[in-house]
C-alpha cells in the first residue's frame, strides 16, 4: 500500500465550513511523485459530494508547499510515446481537479513553491504566503515547457508579460514581495504564519452564505478560463516532445552537475 501523504480536517471555523488538507511527503523538499499527485487529486474529488464545507485550504509541509515534479520518480527508459503522455497527464489531472472545486480554495505557503508546486498553487482560488517564501518555473531552463495548464492560469492572474517573465527567464526566484506586486499571491504575512493567515481570511469567506458563494466561484471562473482548455490541452505532448530534444539533455544534465546550460536549439 502506497504510504499516506495527505491529511484531510474537516469541521474548522464558522459553522464548521472549512477544510485544511495537508500535504507532506516526510521529504523537506516536499516534491510531486505521480502517487502524490493521485492522492492530491483525489484529495481534491473527496469534496465533491461535500455541501457543508466551503472553504478549503491545502497546505504543504511547514518548509515547503512543494519543490515540484520529484526526479526521483522511476520514469521507464523503454516507455512508449503514448506511455510517456499518459504520465505526463497526472499533474494535470491533478491540478484540474483543484480547480473545479466548487469550494473556495486558499493555498497556505511556506518555503517555496517550484515548477509543479507553482502549477497547484495558481490552481487554487487565492495564495497566502511567508515573507520568506519564493516561486521559481525552472521548466524552460530545463528544456522543457511549462504545462499543467498553468500559463492560462499565470496570465489570468500576471498578466502576459510578467507571465513571460516569470517562465522564460526559468532561473529567477519570485521573491514573496514581488509575487504580491505581480498578483501571483493574495497576501504576505510573517513566516510560520501562512496557515493562520489563510484560516482568517477563510473564516471570512465561511460566513457568507455557501450558495451565492459558490455560484460566484464558479461564474467568475467560467469568465476567466473559457480559453483554458484551447490552449492548454497540448501540454503534455508538448512535454514529451521537448524531452526528446538535445536542449533538455544538456539541461537537465546541467540541473545534475550544478552548471549553467549551453542550449543548441536542437
Amino acid at each position: 500500500m502506497a504510504d499516506e501523504f495527505i491529511t484531510i480536517e474537516k469541521g474548522l471555523g464558522p459553522n464548521g465550513r472549512i477544510a485544511v488538507v495537508r500535504f507532506d511527503r516526510g521529504i523537506r523538499a516536499n516534491p510531486l511523485s505521480t502517487e502524490a499527485m493521485r492522492q492530491l487529486r483525489r484529495a481534491a474529488e473527496s469534496f465533491e459530494d461535500d455541501l457543508e464545507t466551503s472553504v478549503v485550504i491545502l497546505t504543504g509541509n511547514g518548509t515547503a508547499f512543494s519543490a515540484g515534479a520529484d526526479l526521483k520518480d522511476a520514469r521507464p527508459a523503454e516507455a512508449s510515446i503514448a506511455e510517456r503522455i499518459h504520465r505526463q497527464r497526472s499533474g494535470p489531472k491533478m491540478c484540474a481537479a483543484w480547480e473545479r472545486m466548487e469550494q473556495v480554495t486558499i493555498a497556505a505557503i511556506e518555503g517555496f513553491a517550484i515548477g509543479g508546486g507553482a502549477a497547484l498553487a495558481v490552481s487554487l482560488d487565492f495564495r497566502i504566503c511567508g515573507r520568506g517564501a519564493h516561486f521559481r518555473i525552472p521548466e524552460v531552463e530545463l528544456g522543457m515547457n511549462m504545462s499543467w495548464g498553468s500559463i492560462p492560469r499565470m496570465v489570468a492572474l500576471m498578466g502576459p508579460a510578467r507571465t513571460k517573465q516569470a517562465v522564460i527567464l526559468a532561473s529567477d526566484r519570485i521573491m514573496a514581495p514581488q509575487a504580491l506586486e505581480w498578483g501571483l499571491v493574495e497576501e504576505v504575512v510573517d513566516d510560520g504564519a501562512a496557515l493562520e493567515a489563510a484560516m482568517a481570511f477563510a473564516s471570512r469567506i465561511a460566513e457568507q452564505p455557501p450558495l451565492p458563494v459558490r455560484m460566484s466561484k464558479t461564474t467568475v471562473n467560467k469568465v476567466a478560463f473559457a480559453l483554458a482548455d484551447a490552449v492548454s490541452h497540448m501540454d503534455p505532448d508538448q512535454n514529451v516532445l521537448s524531452a526528446l530534444t538535445e536542449d533538455y539533455r544538456e539541461g537537465t544534465a546541467a540541473f545534475r552537475e550544478k552548471r549553467k546550460p549551453r542550449f543548441t536549439g536542437r
